[in-house]
């Protein structure tokens, strides 16, 4: 990926941003949908698992649908990236991650009203989690494209993983520690958020979603749109 100074300072901040996202968005899905994760897959077939093992409060369908709208979002996105040369990668992917912002705005419109005691009754369930997984899977396609190490914005494992195989307890010399360290707070504070905001609200979860989504696109359009003059 080529890119400008001003880009490559640019892309970890916004990463990091998308990742406050995911963790907004899996406390919406997880707290208020019926435990099912919309933006992490790794604990979301998890889940349906359990769900097809008859385990009491989770569902097969819920869950599937997460899985199969985040997989059509990572299509979307893939196409997206698919057009994209090695100088013009930042650009596409703040396209992608456009139409995440356009998923989570449309979801936290179609939030708007959302009762919880009508949980069992609704297709309002189903069609947020089909938006916030359509939203998560084609931001997905576009950082796995952009490859940037430790910035995944949806899975630790492998992050908190190198913080301590990589440590110096370990004999390692700690390579991207800071980065690291401030996915996973990234992560911690999204889901903090979202869990204390969707008390009042899921609209206003979703809205605050759709909003750190937007700036974040926007400050990695700006950057990648023109390269530096030297």
């Amino acid at each position: 990926m080529s890119s400008s100074p001003t880009t490559e300072k640019v892309i970890p901040y916004a990463l990091l941003g998308m990742t406050v996202v995911t963790g907004l968005v899996d406390a919406v899905s997880f707290l208020s949908l019926g435990r099912v994760f919309t933006a992490n897959m790794t604990g979301n077939v998890v889940i349906l698992a359990f769900a097809t093992a008859h385990v009491s409060g989770l569902s097969i369908a819920r869950s599937f649908t997460a899985l199969l709208a985040f997989l059509i979002g990572a299509i979307l996105g893939g196409r997206v990236m698919a057009r994209s040369s090695t100088d013009s990668q930042i650009r596409f992917a703040a396209q992608a991650f456009f139409l995440e912002v356009a998923f989570l705005f449309t979801a936290s419109f179609y939030a708007i009203g959302y009762r919880g005691d009508l949980f069992e009754y609704s297709f309002q369930p189903f069609a947020l989690i089909a938006l916030t997984a359509l939203a998560m899977g084609t931001r997905n396609a576009a950082a796995r494209k952009l490859a940037i190490p430790d910035l995944t914005t949806t899975v630790l494992t492998l992050t908190i993983t190198g913080i301590g195989a990589d440590s110096s307890l370990a004999n390692g010399n700690n390579p991207r520690l800071a980065r690291r360290v401030a996915a996973v707070a990234a992560m911690f504070l999204g889901a903090a958020l979202g869990a204390v905001v969707i008390r009042y609200s899921i609209s206003a979860a979703l809205c605050l979603a759709t909003a750190i989504s937007a700036g974040c696109s926007v400050m990695l359009f700006r950057s990648g749109r023109t390269p530096d003059k030297h």
